[in-house]
């Protein structure tokens, strides 16, 4: 008797942990079964011929700001342009949400707004800001993903950096509570000092931003983290990482046995400082864009496997805060609205990087793992996330790589200012599903009431 589903993709080239042409059929949310093409009956079918089918691309970083900053980005425009981009599950920042996600009632209240609006899965980020281990417990118990911490200013006034003194008892309260701990690697001194000495010269050019935030700010961060994570046991996960001098720290961290992982981001694989000079405010970020030789080296390490993932941290903000940055680069919000470009951005550049030893399934695997795997593993969202497999959550995207297209503002849905819009690119989500549910086709997000569901950390599953 052949298998039976409530809905089959069919005619796809399924690229998971290879790729191959199967049929994939859904049964209650979930991915049932992995069928020879056509070896199948459903109730319903999609048609997917010359077309890849993904996993659903988990987003280890992003801030949707509601409840607080829902001006800034909420869960209903966060979502609509995650599913647009072809994510699937979101992880989210505990900062510049009011009040910030520091102990169980806050991370009560983010979780209620997600439920009521997202059109995706999400998990949440709790924070860490002392060595309070009673917070941390909270957050554990509720299931959080695990704890970020910064080493320098966070923006906000609300959510403080860790001390020097304060950094391996944080660290032993994480590492004591099951946490794993996220890092904004950026050491406080360097900073000051030369922002200081640019501003001094009298610089507030797009420019001088990357000048006031050499590589060195992110290597001693990086460096004294890695050293208190060992000293304290603690789990950590470097976020957004910008300078690839500061890869050397973690090398040599994970030969002492460090448990510490890495991330980059889009805009610092996809960008470069003639960029930045060009669009300004929009691209304003901390760590900030480096020149192209700093890219180019990132995409190595990519490549190698020094860098485990990509993660948008999507992190936008009202257009004023931008428009504050024309004339004076540090007067500007910094934080980069990316999390619709992911995909597609880093399968362009990576087809591109491939010449003529192109393989698009190749690519496309490449970018799977990076995008879905990884980020789903780390964060013990795997099996149920991540992957193309029966028992797994049916988060799947249909993607044609070879559709080549220019993102556009009135397909931009985020509330940010998009510095993709005018780019072009090779690769396009067709169809996003989540848990079988149809929720963006062919350039349109499909009205449906919001039904994104809440992923507790270790267990991959919906609480």
């Amino acid at each position: 008797m052949s298998p039976r589903a409530d809905l089959a993709i069919r005619g796809a080239v399924v690229v998971s942990d290879g790729a191959y042409a199967r049929d994939v059929l859904i049964r209650g949310g979930r991915i049932s079964a992995l069928v020879e093409p056509g070896a199948s009956t459903a109730e319903d079918e999609i048609d997917a011929r010359g077309l890849l089918a993904l996993p659903g691309i988990v987003d280890a970083h992003v801030h949707f700001n509601e409840p607080g900053r829902t001006e800034w980005e909420g869960w209903a425009s966060g979502s609509r342009a995650a599913v647009a981009g072809g994510i699937t599950t979101v992880l989210d920042m505990p900062l510049n949400s009011l009040p910030p996600i520091l102990e169980g009632d806050a991370f009560d209240a983010k979780r209620l707004a997600a439920e009521r609006a997202s059109l995706v899965d999400f998990g949440l980020w709790g924070g860490l800001v002392d060595a309070d281990p009673m917070s941390l417990l909270e957050l554990r118990d509720r299931g959080a993903i695990g704890c970020k911490a910064f080493l320098c200013d966070s923006g906000v006034p609300e959510f403080p950096p860790l001390a020097d003194d304060e950094l391996v008892p944080a660290f032993r309260a994480a590492a004591g509570a099951g946490l794993l701990v996220a890092l904004h690697a950026e050491d406080e001194t360097l900073v000051r000092e030369a922002t200081a000495r640019v501003r001094g010269e009298g610089r507030r050019d797009p420019a001088a931003w990357a000048a006031s935030r050499p590589p060195l700010v992110e290597v001693r961060a990086v460096a004294r983290a890695c050293a208190a994570a060992r000293e304290a046991g603690a789990r950590i996960h470097i976020v957004h990482l910008s300078a690839v001098e500061a890869l050397g720290a973690i090398g040599a961290a994970r030969d002492l046995g460090t448990d510490v992982t890495v991330e980059t981001c889009p805009h610092y694989l996809e960008f470069e400082e003639s960029d930045m000079e060009r669009l300004g405010p929009a691209l304003k970020c901390a760590p900030p864009i480096r020149d192209a030789r700093n890219r180019d080296g990132l995409w190595r390490a990519l490549l190698d496997g020094k860098i485990d993932l990509v993660a948008s941290d999507h992190s936008p903000c009202a257009p004023d805060l931008k428009a504050r940055g024309q004339r004076d680069i540090f007067a500007a919000w910094g934080g980069v609205a990316g999390v619709q470009s992911v995909l597609p951005a880093l399968f362009t550049e990576a087809t591109r990087r491939a010449g003529d030893a192109l393989d698009v399934r190749k690519v496309a695997g490449f970018v799977v793992w990076r995008l879905a795997a990884k980020p789903a593993k780390r964060l013990g969202l795997w099996p149920r996330k991540g992957t193309i497999a029966a028992g797994s959550d049916a988060d799947v995207v249909l993607f044609d790589p070879d559709r080549e297209w220019t993102l556009d503002r009135e397909r931009s849905y985020t509330r940010g200012v998009d510095p993709y819009i005018g780019r072009s690119f090779r690769g396009r989500v067709i169809l996003t599903l989540v848990r079988g549910r149809v929720v963006y086709r062919d350039g349109e997000i499909v009205t449906n009431p919001p039904h994104g569901r809440f992923i507790s950390r270790e267990e991959g599953t919906a609480a």
